[in-house]
C-alpha cells in the first residue's frame, strides 16, 4: 500500500438553475467537464500520464447517460488510451469518485487519476431518471423511502433544532459566500471565447433572518409524513415545516476534478503534491435520517489518526441547514471552522460535483489559513454518507 496525494484540483462556478434557463444551461454537462480537463493540461497537467478519469453524477441518464466521462475526455482532445467511468452514489457520487481515485491510488493500481463530478440540472433536472425506489409504490413503502426535505425536517425535530436556528444559519451561508474572495482553483466557464461565468452565483449579502422567517415552509404537510409514522412511529413531527427555500440547497450546475496521484506522480506530473488524503469513509444510518455525515466522518477521522480537535477547516455540504449544524453538534466543532466561505444554501448544490468542489474550497481554506487538516462530508438521500480528511503539504 502506498499514500495517495492531490496534486492539482479545479472547479467551475456554480450557475444557479432557473425555470426561463440558467447561466450554464446552453453548456452540455460533458462539456461542462471538459472545459475542466483543458484547464488541468493547461495548468500543466501532463495528459500522458493519466490512468483513467472517474466522475461522479447523480442522475445518470440523457445527457448524462452513458460514459460521460470518456466523452468529456474525447471532447477535450485527451490521447485515446486515456480511459473513464462513471461513479454513482447520489449526492455522494463526486466525493466517491475521488475516494475510488485514492484507493487505486493507494493500492497501487494507477498513479494519475483524475476525478470529480458534474450535474446539469438545467439539462438533467434531479429524479428525471424516476428511481425505483422513488416511483415504486411497493418498493417505497417497503424501503421507507420519503423525499430528502421530509428527511431533512425529520431530523432537524429528531434532535430539536429549531426554525429559527436553521433560518440564522441560512443568513450566514449567505454572508460569508457574499464575502468570499475568488479563489487560485476557480476556472471560468467559456462559450467560445465568450466568458459566461467567472463567480458562484446566488449570494446575497442582505439576506436577513426576518425576511427568511416570513416564507413558508415546503414540507409541513408533505404525505410522506404518513409513512414516517408508519416506519418510524415515535419520531416527532414538526407541528410546521421547519425548512424553507432558504433553509434548502439552491440547484445548480456546476464541476469539478482533482488530479489524485502517488507519490511516483511527481516525478510523472514534475510537481509537488499539495494535500494528501489520510482518511475517508463512505457510511449508512437509518434512513430517512440525514446524520450519516456525523458516523462518515467518525470513521474517517479514526482512520486518519485524527479527533475533531485536529481539523482546521471543515466543509459539510449545505443538504439543508440542519445537515451542518447537526455535524458541529455532533462533533463539538468551532462553528467558525465549519463553511468559512458559505455553501449550497448560497450558492448551490450540484449534486455530482460538489464533492469536488468541497475540496477545492477546503484546499483553499487551509492554504489561506495556514492550517493542516480538513475534513470534507456530505449526506445524501436513502441515509448515506461520505466523508475524506486531507492533510496540507507545505
Amino acid at each position: 500500500m502506498t499514500d495517495a496525494y492531490i496534486y492539482d484540483a479545479v472547479r467551475l462556478p456554480r450557475g444557479r438553475v432557473r425555470k426561463a434557463g440558467g447561466t450554464l444551461a446552453e453548456i452540455p454537462p460533458y462539456e461542462l467537464f471538459g472545459q475542466l480537463l483543458s484547464a488541468l493540461e493547461s495548468r500543466s497537467l501532463s495528459v500522458d500520464s493519466v490512468d483513467d478519469i472517474l466522475v461522479g453524477i447523480s442522475t445518470t441518464v440523457g445527457e448524462q447517460g452513458g460514459n460521460l466521462a470518456r466523452a468529456a475526455a474525447l471532447w477535450a482532445g485527451w490521447p485515446d488510451r486515456v480511459p473513464g467511468g462513471v461513479v454513482s452514489r447520489l449526492c455522494c457520487s463526486g466525493l466517491d469518485a475521488i475516494e475510488s481515485a485514492a484507493a487505486r491510488v493507494a493500492a497501487g493500481y494507477a498513479d494519475v487519476i483524475v476525478a470529480g463530478g458534474v450535474e446539469s440540472m438545467s439539462r438533467v433536472p434531479m429524479l428525471s431518471d424516476r428511481p425505483a425506489i422513488a416511483t415504486d409504490t411497493d418498493l417505497g413503502e417497503r424501503t421507507g423511502f420519503v423525499t430528502i426535505g421530509v428527511s431533512a425536517d425529520l431530523t432537524a425535530a429528531s434532535y430539536g433544532i429549531t426554525r429559527a436556528e436553521l433560518d440564522a444559519y441560512a443568513v450566514r451561508s449567505h454572508q460569508k459566500a457574499a464575502a468570499a474572495t475568488t479563489s487560485e482553483f476557480l476556472v471560468p466557464v467559456r462559450k467560445g471565447a465568450t466568458v459566461l461565468l467567472a463567480a458562484d452565483e446566488g449570494a446575497r449579502p442582505d439576506a436577513s433572518s426576518a425576511a427568511f422567517a416570513a416564507l413558508p415552509a415546503l414540507f409541513g404537510d408533505d404525505p410522506a409524513w404518513e409513512r414516517v409514522a408508519r416506519h418510524l412511529p415515535d419520531s416527532p413531527r414538526p407541528a410546521a415545516g421547519l425548512h424553507t427555500i432558504a433553509t434548502a440547497p439552491q440547484l445548480a450546475d456546476g464541476a469539478s476534478a482533482v488530479v489524485v496521484g502517488s507519490v511516483r506522480a511527481a516525478r510523472l506530473l514534475g510537481r509537488r503534491p499539495i494535500a494528501r488524503i489520510i482518511g475517508t469513509a463512505q457510511t449508512a444510518v437509518r434512513s430517512p435520517l440525514l446524520t450519516a455525515p456525523a458516523a462518515a466522518a467518525r470513521v474517517a477521522l479514526a482512520r486518519a489518526g485524527l479527533t475533531a480537535a485536529d481539523l482546521h477547516v471543515v466543509e459539510a455540504n449545505e443538504s439543508f441547514a440542519v445537515t451542518p449544524i447537526l455535524l458541529t453538534r455532533e462533533l463539538d466543532l468551532d462553528e467558525d471552522l465549519v463553511n468559512p466561505t458559505g455553501g449550497a444554501l448560497a450558492v448551490g448544490h450540484p449534486l455530482g460535483a460538489t464533492g469536488g468542489n468541497l475540496i477545492v474550497q477546503a484546499l483553499g481554506a487551509l492554504t489561506r489559513t495556514g492550517g493542516e487538516h480538513a475534513l470534507i462530508t456530505i449526506p445524501a438521500a436513502l441515509g448515506l454518507g461520505s466523508a475524506v480528511v486531507l492533510r496540507r503539504l507545505e
